[in-house]
């Protein structure tokens, strides 16, 4: 847990210099502290919260990173007090820690489903996925409060990725569209051009003489690319069916890319209809059960109408409930079909992800690399696949999972 900050200035008790103090509000509160100094104003109700989470209640111990049965209790008005404490007195990124360990170790997920409690968390990625798994249960009084909080956080991600997404996909169509007559000095792709003539290379003036250049061409109304995202709705995967759908809909709001998004558990669902509106995406999902990756690429592959031109990319931790051995068949012949198969493990924050470490050799021994990447390289991960560069060098150079 990281260290609290001290809320709104009133002091604490006893004379603790600033040492002391986060030594005894990490100790915890009552006579576990240890040190025998007490809390008073912001302090104190900053161990409160603390301690409403995290204290074991023995006498001596320290605060630990397991729960304390009933912390806090059944009562829904209870928790969004303590919901707006935390607010009040720790940090967003501390904020939404303690939120998401609440839910997992206090079994909150039936109280998110009150408005009072929807309306008093912080809003993240993690909530949006419970807020997600408990879509089919959902009341109706609670159900507009959590397209609230979902639109939040989409609109917060698409703040931070819309942009870049656009100028790497941009580019990097502008780049893969070749001409041999291009319009500008600017347009002259020169490592390819040097390449294209290195036969002319004049060893007495150490020069080449270009016979041919190669360039860009540019402003292509058409479509370039199709892009076909195909994401594992399986409950592990929650933070990246979020950012999937993000994704996906930026990319579907450009013209040069014909974009798809189907969603699979046991069952597939081709959501491509929604890409308009993220929120009404992700209500679109519904997050658990089991997974059949070979039905979602095989229904996949009757959306590509042109190979050379398309990028296939499975979102999954390749825990396979269905046909391991025609799944791969499959994405064999996609690959031998001119497709650009690309296994993303997890497209999220969280770190290295659990996944299939037999399906991913048997990918990447055809040539299909499978990588965990996070959401801000994604967008430099569309731009290498637009230009057909090495992928697995890609994520060797830029991931470390």
């Amino acid at each position: 847990m990281s260290t609290p900050t001290r809320g709104s200035g009133e002091a604490t008790g006893g004379g603790l210099d600033e040492r002391m103090r986060r030594w005894r509000l990490v100790l915890g509160g009552g006579d576990a502290d240890g040190i025998g100094a007490g809390l008073q104003g912001d302090d104190a109700r900053m161990d409160a919260a603390l301690g409403a989470l995290y204290d074991q209640g023995g006498p001596g111990g320290s605060r630990q990173s397991t729960a304390r049965e009933g912390g806090l209790g059944a009562s829904a008005p209870r928790v969004a007090r303590w919901l707006g404490d935390i607010r009040t007195y720790f940090p967003s990124t501390v904020v939404q820690v303690m939120q998401k360990d609440a839910i997992e170790r206090l079994d909150l997920t039936r109280l998110l489903l009150e408005p009072e409690m929807l309306e008093a968390v912080e809003p993240d990625v993690h909530l949006v996925g419970t807020l997600l798994s408990l879509n089919r249960v959902m009341p109706d009084q609670a159900r507009e409060s959590a397209r609230a909080v979902v639109r939040k956080v989409v609109e917060e991600l698409e703040r931070r990725l819309a942009q870049k997404t656009r100028a790497a996909v941009t580019g990097a169509l502008d780049r893969s569209a070749r001409t041999h007559r291009p319009k500008r000095v600017a347009d002259i792709d020169w490592d390819r051009t040097i390449r294209a003539n290195l036969k002319n290379y004049l060893p007495e003036r150490n020069t080449v003489v270009p016979s041919r250049l190669v360039g860009y061409a540019r402003r292509q109304r058409s479509v370039q690319r199709e892009v076909v995202l195909c994401i594992d709705q399986s409950g592990s995967m929650a933070a990246s069916v979020v950012y999937s759908s993000v994704f996906g809909a930026v990319l579907a709001s450009m013209r040069a890319l014909k974009t798809s998004l189907v969603v699979f558990d046991t069952a597939v669902v081709d959501l491509t209809d929604q890409l308009h509106d993220p929120v009404e995406l992700l209500f679109g999902t519904q997050l658990g059960g089991g997974t059949d990756i070979n039905r979602a690429v095989a229904y996949c592959q009757g959306l590509i109408g042109r190979p050379a031109d398309s990028i296939f990319i499975l979102i999954s931790d390749l825990y396979e409930g269905g046909v391991r051995q025609e799944m791969l068949r499959r994405v064999a012949a996609m690959t031998q079909a001119g497709v650009q198969v690309i296994v993303l493990l997890a497209l999220s924050d969280e770190g290295a992800p659990f996944y299939d470490h037999e399906n991913a050799a048997a990918l990447a021994a055809m040539g299909v690399p499978a990588f965990a990447c996070t959401p801000d390289a994604f967008p430099d991960l569309m731009a290498a696949a637009i230009e057909r560069r090495d992928i697995a060098q890609w994520a060797e150079r830029h991931l470390i999972a």
